[in-house]
């Protein structure tokens, strides 16, 4: 496994769960631009990407990361279970939204279940099941069910009403807010999909933008938003290292976005 080296800002996740649970209102976070990041990929794996910018540098990635095993949907199951097991716990995983760690065993649909929460709603685009971005461990995370279902295909941005067990996520009518301490890891699992995915390869061409009603287009917005968050909330050790598990044993690929957070606004 390659090492990667970068300039990590603090990311409040102990503050705003204590936040939460205290039922106060978090601190507001200022939104910074990200800072440039170097890895050890840089001379490897984004060489061609290395020094660009805009369009270019996105079809540069596309064309990086596009170099990938696929998995079924039921293959899925168990990589979840790799990639977002819980440091503290290895017999379970961390839910994305709630933030509660719970039993590996407890997958299904149930009411106390955790199922395959879709970041990029498969409905936008209509992504399916089948292999391909609708199998793309890279977001697919786990989530309970009951809060899956809240979540549904809304758009994210900010407000609202708060989510039953959602570990702080707000939700209305058209969108959802999720808790802080995974506000950038949402922004970077959608802007690596609309890399990924360019229409070229019999699926969608998925593009974010600023709209929370984009039904069943293949778009999720709003941009601006997850701009924010990407800033507000860069990687953190549970997020690099999911990243580095899809690479080196599932897909073989990688979230551009993770490695270099300072590539969202170089691109849009």
């Amino acid at each position: 496994m390659l090492a990667t080296t970068r300039t990590r800002r603090w990311k409040p996740v102990a503050l705003a769960t204590a936040v939460v649970l205290a039922g106060a209102t978090a601190p507001a976070l200022t939104a910074t631009p990200a800072a440039a990041t170097t890895t050890a990929y840089d001379s490897t794996y984004y060489k061609n990407a290395i020094g660009k910018t805009g369009t270019s540098l996105k079809s540069s990635l596309h064309t990086i990361i596009s170099s990938q095993s696929k998995l079924s949907y039921s293959q899925v199951w168990d990589a979840l279970k790799v990639t977002d097991q819980d440091p503290n716990n290895s017999g379970n995983v961390i839910l994305l939204y709630s933030g509660k760690s719970r039993s590996k065993t407890l997958n299904g649909g149930d009411t106390g279940d955790w199922n395959r929460e879709h970041t990029w709603a498969i409905s936008h685009g209509d992504l399916t099941t089948s292999t391909g971005p609708g199998t793309d461990l890279h977001h697919i995370r786990p989530e309970d069910v009951t809060v899956n279902s809240i979540r549904g295909n809304k758009d994210f941005d900010e407000g609202g009403s708060a989510v039953g067990n959602g570990g702080g996520s707000l939700t209305d009518s058209d969108s959802f807010e999720p808790r802080d301490a995974v506000k950038g890891d949402v922004a970077r699992m959608i802007l690596y999909m609309a890399v990924r995915y360019e229409g070229d390869d019999g699926f969608a061409n998925l593009e974010p933008d600023e709209k929370v009603d984009n039904g069943s287009t293949p778009c999720i917005g709003k941009l601006s938003i997850l701009k924010k968050w990407n800033d507000e909330d860069p990687p953190d050790a549970f997020e690099e290292r999911r990243n580095q598990v899809v690479y080196d044993s599932y897909q073989h690929n990688r979230n551009p976005f993770i490695d270099h957070p300072e590539w969202v606004e170089a691109i849009w």
